[in-house]
C-alpha cells in the first residue's frame, strides 16, 4: 500500500493525500509537480526512476488506511537536472 508521504523531498511543499501535484517513482519518492519537472527533468534523483502522478486514495479508504505523517527531506536539496548538451 502507497504510503502518500505528506511533503516533497526537494522544497518539502505539503503534498496532502488529495493533492493532483504529487508525482512518486516506483520506490514512492515523493517530489512536487514543479521539482518533478523543472527541476529533476523527470528523472528521480534517489533511484534515476521517472515519475507518474500520485494516486489519490478514495476519502473513505483514507479513513481505514491513513498517509504517512513521517516527513522526507533531502537535507542538501536537490539538484537541478543534468541536460544533455
Amino acid at each position: 500500500m502507497l504510503g502518500l508521504r505528506p511533503n516533497c523531498e526537494c522544497c518539502d511543499r505539503d503534498l496532502p493525500p488529495d493533492s493532483p501535484d504529487a508525482r512518486i517513482c516506483t520506490f514512492e519518492c515523493t517530489f512536487c509537480v514543479d521539482c518533478a519537472d523543472d527541476v529533476l527533468g523527470g528523472v528521480c534523483p534517489n533511484c534515476g526512476g521517472n515519475f507518474s502522478a500520485r494516486p489519490i486514495r478514495p476519502a473513505k479508504m483514507l479513513a481505514k488506511y491513513p498517509a504517512s505523517t513521517k516527513r522526507v527531506l533531502k537535507a542538501e536539496g536537490c539538484p537541478p537536472a543534468a541536460r544533455a548538451a
